[in-house]
């Protein structure tokens, strides 16, 4: 039995299913629970840590929680819907975070597509090295993100700011690890 792409142990692609090696019968798509649910819980969890709360002298974390989205998205499936539901994301955190409209659409849409363009290469990796990938993921989105802004703005961003944003959303790998786990054996064609 091999590795599926949150490098658990599992009958995901890669498992040569079709010489038995996958235990877990696939299950059909449902959009609702692959894109929809994700989606709408990364807005509600945004936008609490967004309330202007101060404990011990420190906000909240506000990770960026939906490229975490696009990483399981690519991973699991590409999709025509998932880009879509990343733009709607994006603009959601551009509205909430005061960002210029479209900066966090194109940073999550460029993390998608570097994501899908990489998937060969992260069948049957472990969990280690998955989780780099998603390191690497990050850092593109958040790098876009402030490269975006500086040319915008004219001026960078704080470095210590994106550093522990990209920080905290890199941390949330085993939520990550859980979506794509839940979700990779749906579809018998990349099994």
């Amino acid at each position: 039995m091999s590795r599926g792409y949150s490098g658990q142990l599992g009958g995901g692609f890669g498992s040569g299913s079709r010489l038995g090696g996958s235990s877990r019968a696939a299950r059909p798509l449902n959009p609702g629970a692959w894109l929809v649910l994700p989606a709408l819980a990364a807005a509600l969890i945004t936008f609490l840590l967004g309330v202007p709360l101060r404990i011990a002298g420190f906000g909240l974390p506000e990770p960026v929680l939906p490229v975490g989205l696009a990483f399981a998205w690519a991973l699991i499936r590409p999709s025509a819907f998932a880009p879509i539901v990343l733009l709607f994301l994006g603009l959601f955190l551009d509205l909430l975070w005061g960002a210029p409209l479209g900066l966090w659409p194109l940073s999550l849409l460029l993390a998608y597509g570097g994501v899908a363009f990489a998937r060969p290469l992260m069948a049957g990796q472990g969990y280690a090295a998955t989780w780099a990938w998603y390191v690497a993921t990050v850092a593109v989105a958040l790098g876009a993100a402030y490269l975006f802004t500086t040319l915008d703005a004219r001026v960078r961003p704080h470095i210590w700011a994106v550093l522990s944003q990209a920080l905290v959303t890199a941390l949330l790998y085993p939520l990550v690890a859980r979506l794509i786990d839940q979700f990779e054996d749906v579809d018998p064609r990349f099994r």
